[in-house]
């Protein structure tokens, strides 16, 4: 009602932008490396330590830190396979609308931008980091190369960030 309003009066809208979404690819290799680790015998996840420290940040489900369903995550939170999913699904539009924030307009395909959600989701990191610089410059190969300086933790390099960046790199040039 508010647009028609504006529209009879004159006043330009600025277009409406369509948010970007991950796509089946990003979603697979978050899920992936993620898992829903800890299932119960009667099928329900628990909360476990973050593998680099011993403690915090407590994760559940898809990779679930944070606050979460009630309290939030920590040692003795237990999620059914329902709340896990629902809690992927809503941090994926969340960290989507961060990547696209921030690469603004620069040129990205479906599977530079699943990499790069799957990068933040697992990072927190698409704000600040060279790789983020690299492809709004267009600096593909760059960029790629970008993935492999993310696999320390407490540290110490871990061989499941070493994996995980390289099926990132993988996927990313894939849409190079």
């Amino acid at each position: 009602m508010i647009h028609a309003a504006l529209d009879c009066a004159g006043v330009p809208r600025a277009p409406e932008v369509e948010a970007r979404r991950i796509g089946p690819k990003g979603i697979a290799l978050i899920k992936q490396f993620e898992g829903c680790e800890k299932k119960r015998p009667d099928g329900k996840l628990e909360a476990y330590p973050d593998p680099a420290t011993g403690g915090d940040p407590w994760t559940i489900g898809w990779g679930a830190t944070g606050p979460g369903i009630g309290p939030g995550i920590g040692p003795g939170t237990v999620w059914t396979q329902a709340q896990a999913d629902a809690r992927l699904e809503s941090d994926l539009v969340k960290y989507a609308n961060d990547v696209s924030k921030a690469l603004g307009d620069a040129d990205t395909t479906q599977a530079q931008f699943d990499a790069l959600v799957s990068f933040h989701y697992n990072t927190g990191a698409i704000a600040r980091a060279t790789l983020t610089k690299k492809h709004k410059a267009g600096d593909y190969a760059g960029a790629a190369a970008e993935f492999g300086k993310w696999i320390n933790a407490g540290s110490r390099v871990m061989q499941g960030l070493v994996r995980r960046r390289e099926a990132e790199a993988d996927l990313y040039r894939s849409g190079s």
